[in-house]
């Protein structure tokens, strides 16, 4: 997975965790560890998908437009990426039964990767956050 896809994928989280809330490109890399240059190159591409929202002026940012129990990893990972896999052998006529047999397995992981991504939601993320937070305080507290 590219960069841009992380990215965004971090960035979609924060905002689909609280639609009605602004948050500036600055605190979403803040938060992340990330460039703001290119978490902004990222909004860009993620408003132009429909799936934020920009707010001008003193006090705005971005907020979630989409719809996260519809959104998948994968959705987002196309926005940046070729996801169709890359399952090309370099020339065909002259590969050996090796190549053959690495390129078959790097294609099924390939497949099996699209699949993963294209059952992962942003809501389905966002449980996942919940619930190992919860873990976290539950062992911080116990």
């Amino acid at each position: 997975m590219q960069t841009s896809s992380r990215l965004a994928i971090y960035a979609l989280i924060e905002l689909a965790a609280n639609p009605e809330r602004q948050v500036s490109v600055s605190e979403i890399g803040e938060k992340y560890r990330i460039s703001s240059h290119h978490l902004a190159k990222v909004m860009h591409t993620l408003g132009r998908a429909g799936l934020v929202r920009s707010i001008r002026g003193v006090g705005g940012g971005y907020s979630f437009s989409g719809n996260a129990k519809r959104t998948t990893l994968l959705d987002v990972i196309e926005l940046f990426e070729d996801a169709t896999g890359d399952c090309k052998l370099a020339d065909p006529s002259k590969a050996n039964d090796a190549e053959w047999v690495l390129f078959d397995v790097m294609c099924e992981i390939d497949d099996i990767a699209r699949a993963t991504f294209g059952a992962i939601t942003l809501a389905t993320m966002l449980k996942q956050i919940g619930r190992r937070t919860k873990q976290a305080r539950e062992r911080a507290s116990g």
